[in-house]
């Protein structure tokens, strides 16, 4: 599994703004729509192209265009939604599937609860949007539940990471090829509850409020 950790002074600045507490959900939402377009360059460095020709008001160019089948979208519901703009704005043609998982707090299990995607991935590119990366579970099911529909590169895209859980990701698709992590944030660790320390929080109830 390949790692990249954004290195650049925008994306450290948002991040900032994100963790602080004082941050409304409209606020939040209006950052994490900005930083996941900046984190959606870098995880489309390695997106499918194939070469094309087009007229200029002046000649011929060459050049490339996305190759089919086009890319697909998965954001991990609740909170990855908050990211699919973002990612979308970048690569408007990519079509857009949705995966429901959620961990159960108190035995941590990951359940899958909700899915909206095609039978047959054969082939295709999927990036996962997921803004947390905590103990690792969502990601690592997710990534295998794409990998049998037929998957055969997938990139994570999250805004924060502990490191127990990029090292449970890494060891958990150690035996899948082409999977890349992208990240704008490596915390500190994990504290008893499995939350990320320093984190942000809950990413979807900051970016939704909280839902009795």
């Amino acid at each position: 599994m390949r790692v990249t950790i954004l290195d650049h002074p925008l994306v450290s600045h948002k991040v900032t703004v994100l963790r602080d507490e004082r941050t409304s959900s409209p606020q939040f939402r209006a950052l994490v729509d900005e930083l996941v377009t900046l984190l959606a360059y870098e995880a489309t460095r390695s997106i499918r192209v194939e070469p094309v020709t087009v007229r200029t008001p002046v000649a011929e160019a060459r050049g490339v265009g996305i190759s089919r089948p086009r890319p697909l979208v998965v954001p991990v519901l609740r909170a990855g939604l908050g990211m699919l703009e973002g990612m979308t704005r970048l690569i408007p043609t990519a079509e857009v599937g949705f995966l429901g998982m959620a961990r159960n707090e108190q035995t941590l299990d990951i359940v899958t609860y909700a899915e909206r995607l095609p039978d047959d991935l054969t082939g295709r590119q999927v990036y996962v949007l997921d803004p947390m990366l905590a103990t690792g579970g969502t990601l690592i099911e997710a990534i295998r539940f794409l990998r049998q529909r037929g998957a055969d590169h997938i990139t994570c895209v999250c805004i924060l990471a502990a490191p127990e859980g990029i090292d449970a990701l890494e060891e958990g698709v150690a035996d899948l090829p082409d999977v890349d992590l992208v990240l704008a944030a490596r915390d500190e660790r994990l504290n008893e509850k499995a939350y990320i320390v320093p984190g942000l929080g809950d990413a979807g109830d900051r970016l939704y409020g909280v839902v009795d």
